[in-house]
């Protein structure tokens, strides 16, 4: 049964944070047989950042929340709610607790979700119902991800992807009239899991024969490059479609198309099938690589940040990735 909407969801500010160690084509060039012509050329791609040293997750995902935090007149103690939207926690029972303890923010709710590279999205939207239905009032949203620890750096065809990064955003409730949020869709094909995951692996040598039916550890990340391609390409372009239709808005009305940032062939296929002009499309790609649940607030606030979003543009955000799962909002940008 659906919730009576009683506030509208105001976004009042954005926050981000990557890693200092930057990781060139080059580099890679010099672990695996690649090269920066034949990464970029695929990817679209040139560096990323990665963790180091004692830096963790939480690191980067506090420092992206106070930046946000810094350009409102709220305090950590305001919020009343957090989400983190990761795939790469600190702790397998989650590590929002860790972020809210960090910030302070003492009077927060906090808990993870975990949807990879849809994961800001699907966070974004069910902290939009949490300030609807009137429950709370301010809501710090981050996606942050560090998928470097997961990667296998011998495999080429996924170590020249990764980045890991962090992006927060802060949600307010508002009057129905300045919302902010305007509709937004979700779906997955659980289907098709196994086309991109960290899978557990059971551990086969253990002697006890009880003990090996249970443990083991994860294994890295895998990914069957032709069928995400495919997948991403079909989906989201109906996604925003169907949020589109669903707002009675058009194509043409969209001021800024923020995806996903995964590939380049994918941002550009799917703005492509869409009609959407390469101008349109906001992308920091080539910087940081596909860093999961941040690339989308990490993309969004490098762009609030260089004034290219301006008062009364509408932002189609859409994710898409592991599970299968993708998912689009459509943004009303308001200062």
């Amino acid at each position: 049964m659906k919730s009576s909407i009683t506030q509208g969801v105001k976004l009042l500010a954005t926050g981000s944070a990557v890693p200092n160690l930057c990781i060139s084509n080059q580099v890679i060039s010099n672990i695996v047989n690649t090269s920066d012509e034949w990464i970029f050329s695929r990817t679209g791609i040139k560096e990323r950042r990665i963790l180091s040293n004692n830096n963790s997750l939480i690191d980067i995902a506090s420092i992206a929340s106070l930046k946000a935090l810094e350009k409102t007149n709220l305090n950590a103690i305001d919020i009343d709610l957090i989400i983190l939207a990761t795939s790469t926690p600190n702790d397998l029972f989650g590590s929002a607790s860790q972020l809210q303890a960090k910030l302070g923010a003492n009077n927060a709710v906090a808990f993870d979700i975990t949807a990879a590279c849809s994961g800001f999205i699907i966070a974004m939207v069910t902290a939009a119902q949490f300030i609807q239905n009137g429950n709370y009032s301010n809501v710090l949203v981050v996606g942050a991800d560090v998928l470097s620890k997961w990667t296998d750096w011998s495999d080429r065809r996924t170590c020249i992807l990764f980045g890991d990064g962090a992006g927060a955003a802060i949600l307010q409730s508002s009057s129905l009239i300045s919302n902010n949020i305007l509709g937004f869709h979700l779906n997955t094909n659980g289907q098709k899991f196994n086309q991109l995951n960290i899978h557990y692996e059971l551990d086969k040598h253990q002697e006890n024969v009880f003990m090996s039916s249970m443990q083991g550890k994860f294994n890295v990340i895998t990914m069957n490059g032709k069928e995400v391609y495919k997948f991403a390409v079909s989906k989201v372009p109906q996604s925003i479609q169907h949020c589109l239709d669903s707002l009675n808005l058009s194509v043409d009305q969209i001021d800024w198309l923020l995806l996903h940032q995964a590939n380049a062939r994918i941002l550009n296929a799917v703005a492509s099938r869409l009609m959407i002009p390469k101008k349109k499309v906001i992308s920091n790609l080539e910087k940081y690589g596909n860093t999961s649940a941040a690339s989308i607030p990490l993309a969004l606030d490098e762009a609030i940040q260089d004034y290219k979003i301006n008062h009364g543009d509408l932002i189609v955000l859409s994710g898409f990735g592991a599970g299968l799962t993708w998912g689009t909002i459509i943004l009303k940008w308001q200062v």
